[in-house]
């Protein structure tokens, strides 16, 4: 390169932050083991961190990144029973796969922990005393749902009911999941036990509580204004609107004391010297954000560090990256435990996205709609980074948003193959071709010259505008504006094309040389900028970029912050007669038969599970002796007529072997009667007799109801005898 690049270096307010944060902990929501994880958790919380988490890295900030499994509360005890093994087999399952996926997919965490470990036990455990011994809590009997049949007391998500907000018929004792409102167990109407399906009745019961409305005035004042007593702590401009808005709600609201502790089995116990702490645990909101904590010094230990320097020094900044169900208890309620506490940082950003939907529909785990991210890399093998791109792309971080195998498919063609690929293709093969894989030598600022002076030349990329995209790259990653930052990338990687378009140096190496020594030349730098700018985004193509360039791979420790220096100084970012590797596919187009392949599994595996099943509660337990006095027999239905004056019943006669039956049924609005003649039915043969509409009907037949109230014979097997019994 015979001269600099003129570059014109912009002090944004992304570098002035910058300098001024000295260490950053950054968290991710913890994925509760009691199930695996799906795009809808990757888009919400996950990605997120780990893109801001290796632009730190690449800026060469002291930051730590910790996650970890959820292992505690109801859902994973039901979890273990539904599958007849014990919570500690599920949590064990999953918090495996859970570490398989984040490795697999490409999510950095500096360490995953558990919240099973001895180590977070004692710390959760520290907390709650701290807090006891203090006088933050206050101590109450209240009146909780009990399960008589079950002799238990149910937590939150051992109640079913009507959700009181949008009627949804299967909300959770602490949310629901369809409007997405926290609720309190006794705001449910017809309230259910998960476990027996019975009505539970309330019962007294004794637990802490921290008294949230006492903390208002000074959670409003870090809400809105960014403030801790009296003292700038953050800019809520910088916080989400959403975000702010549903905090807000709240506390208009006004917040209400919350139960810290749970009669359950499974969990942190409340520390034993505490009287009456025999047979509670901690709530999971006194429990898993801990968490975060716990892993900070299980991470601190492994590398001789000091934890307190990231969660008890004011200059780190604590990031918690969560999704949009979690917003309240992560912004009001964990740092309402830390001030009660007192000598911890409270974070200064909470950036929530909100929920990505799933061709057109809400993600359901109970419906089993959903893309499982472990089953993604068995179908896609070593295509982490097309699924990342899309995610990226469509992240929910304002709004809702919606993947579709279709989208997926048209992102990795259009715009992954089609435009980055494209272009390192054909700059890696011409540079082979041409020069024998050795950068060559040129002149940009000459080149660039000659097109201003109107000379033969069609070199019109001012190299001053990639300084200047690297920046804006920077400053939209730094304000949580990941969608923006990859937009930026891919405008640097078309750049490349317009460039490599323009200049057609496949036609000019003979003719032209000089304008093809510096065309390619110049692609390769920018070749250079994505192999850097894309790792926050894209890890391991930026791999497959640096071998292909035979650089070293990052190591996430300034290359960005080094780039963004080379640039502004002009300095060349690969020098000439540095060689590179051969030519390879950074992508692969996708085919219309594995996304249609992709659909179909889909919706196979959805049309397993019943859709929005309003599920009766179970009847109280009988005898056996009792299930034995009843004589159900199988049965043909040989003749049938409707009822005068009666629109619901038709008047049967039944063929059960020994006799023929008359019968009257409840079922003339779902079958009409000369199409049910030969229909096989069970019937239950020795039930009192009852007239109805002057007619005495022995027996009744036996019936499934669907949601919408349509009946379906039980019908035994076409060759089954008339007259034996059901036992």
């Amino acid at each position: 390169m015979h001269s600099k690049f003129h570059f014109i270096t912009l002090q944004t307010k992304q570098q002035k932050i910058m300098h001024e944060t000295k260490r950053y902990l950054v968290m991710s929501a913890l994925p509760y083991a009691n199930g695996p994880l799906h795009i809808g958790h990757l888009s919400g919380a996950y990605l997120s961190a780990d893109i801001f988490t290796r632009y730190l890295r690449l800026m060469g900030k002291d930051v730590v990144y910790v996650c970890g499994s959820d292992e505690h509360g109801a859902a994973i005890t039901l979890r273990a029973k539904k599958e007849n093994i014990t919570p500690q087999e599920i949590i064990d399952k999953y918090d495996a796969q859970f570490r398989d996926v984040f490795q697999k997919i490409g999510i950095s965490c500096d360490i995953f922990h558990r919240t099973s470990s001895p180590l977070h036990h004692e710390t959760s455990q520290d907390f709650f005393r701290i807090l006891f011994q203090n006088n933050k809590f206050t101590k109450q009997t209240t009146e909780q749902y009990f399960d008589e049949s079950a002799q238990q007391f149910l937590a939150d998500r051992y109640i079913m009911g009507i959700c009181p907000k949008c009627a949804n018929p299967d909300a959770y004792g602490d949310q629901c999941e369809k409007c997405g409102s926290t609720l309190n167990p006794t705001d449910l109407l017809n309230p259910r036990s998960v476990l027996s399906g019975e009505k539970p009745v309330l019962k007294s019961t004794t637990h802490w509580f921290l008294p949230l409305n006492e903390h208002e005035q000074w959670l409003r004042e870090y809400i809105e204004l960014g403030t801790v007593d009296g003292k700038p702590h953050h800019d809520p401009r910088d916080w989400k609107t959403h975000v702010v808005g549903q905090c807000k709600s709240w506390l208009d609201g006004g917040l209400q004391p919350r139960a810290m502790t749970r009669d359950l089995d499974w969990g942190v116990d409340v520390p034993q010297e505490i009287e009456g702490s025999k047979g509670k645990k901690l709530y999971v909101w006194m429990d898993a954000p801990i968490g975060y904590i716990s892993a900070t010094k299980q991470w601190a230990a492994d590398h001789q560090k000091d934890w307190t320097d990231y969660w008890q020094n004011d200059e780190t900044e604590l990031i918690n990256f969560i999704g949009k169900d979690n917003i309240v208890f992560h912004c009001l309620t964990f740092p309402a435990i830390l001030k009660a506490h007192g000598g911890y940082n409270l974070p200064t950003n909470v950036p929530a996205n909100q929920f990505m939907n799933l061709e057109g529909k809400k993600i359901s785990t109970s419906r089993n709609w959903a893309v499982w991210v472990h089953e993604y890399l068995q179908d896609f093998d070593n295509q982490q980074d097309e699924l990342r791109y899309n995610l990226i792309k469509n992240m929910p971080e304002q709004r809702d948003s919606e993947f579709t195998w279709k989208n997926f498919q048209e992102t990795n063609n259009n715009e992954l193959v089609n435009n980055i690929a494209n272009f390192v293709n054909r700059v890696v093969v011409l540079t082979n071709k041409y020069y024998g894989g050795i950068v060559p030598d040129f002149d940009a600022d000459q080149a660039f010259l000659s097109a201003l002076d109107g000379e033969e030349s069609y070199f019109d990329f001012e190299m001053t505008e990639l300084h200047d995209k690297v920046e804006e790259l920077c400053a939209a990653l730094h304000g949580y504006e990941f969608r923006n930052g990859l937009k930026v990338l891919m405008e640097i990687s078309s750049y490349g094309n317009q460039l490599l378009q323009s200049n057609e140096p496949w036609k000019k190496e003979k003719t032209d040389p000089e304008l093809v020594q510096t065309v390619l030349g110049v692609s390769l730098q920018i070749v250079t900028v994505l192999s850097v700018a894309c790792r926050p985004f894209l890890p391991f193509t930026s791999d497959k970029l640096r071998k292909l360039l035979n650089l070293p791979l990052l190591q996430e420790k300034g290359e960005l912050e080094l780039l963004l220096e080379t640039l502004a100084e002009g300095q060349e970012l690969i020098p000439n007669g540095h060689k590179i590797g051969e030519p390879d596919h950074l992508f692969s187009r996708i085919p219309d038969e594995l996304i249609a392949a992709q659909v179909k599994k889909l919706e196979a595996a959805a049309a397993e599970i019943p859709q929005n099943i309003n599920y009766e509660p179970l009847k109280a337990t009988v005898d056996f002796d009792i299930f034995t006095k009843t004589d159900i027999r199988t049965g043909t239905i040989v003749a049938a007529e409707k009822i005068k004056g009666a629109k619901k019943l038709l008047h049967l006669t039944i063929d059960i072997g020994i006799e023929k039956r008359k019968v009257v049924s409840g079922i003339a609005e779902y079958f009409e009667p000369d199409k049910i003649i030969g229909q096989k039915i069970l019937l239950v043969a020795n039930l009192a007799p009852r007239t109805l509409k002057g007619i005495e009907s022995n027996g009744m037949i036996l019936m499934s109801s669907e949601p919408d109230g349509k009946l379906n014979f039980v019908s035994p097997p076409d060759f089954s005898s008339n007259g034996m019994v059901v036992k």
